[in-house]
């Protein structure tokens, strides 16, 4: 199959998320879907220090971490304390944090 026979039928982003990496629930899906929130959180807090005008040496030091736990949180790479990363963005950028809680569909779920 070539590629673009692969992809001939999709019509929307979650079916090609689908395709790729699995319906939702499943263990392939939940680690895209993991990926994907700590990469969205990195971007956060690499836009807000740089905006702030601060180095990440200068954030941490702001936010009583180190400066290589604030990189691998900038690169995607560190497994991310909720009363870290609050003090992180409280603290050391001056700014406040909300949380929404989401549920996600589930498999067997048809309604939209």
């Amino acid at each position: 199959m070539t590629i673009m026979e692969k992809y001939k039928y999709i019509k929307t982003f979650d079916e090609l998320i689908e395709l790729e990496h699995g319906k939702i629930g499943t263990e392939s899906r939940n680690k895209y879907e993991e990926g994907a929130q700590m990469f969205i959180v990195s971007e956060m807090l690499k836009e807000a220090r740089k905006e702030a005008n601060l180095t990440q040496e200068q954030l941490a030091e702001k936010a009583g971490t180190k400066k290589s736990y604030i990189s691998k949180l900038e690169n995607g790479k560190g497994n991310i304390q909720l009363s870290t990363l609050i003090r992180i963005f409280e603290q050391g950028l001056n700014r406040r944090i909300g949380l929404t809680f989401l549920y996600a569909k589930q498999k067997n779920d048809t309604t939209t």
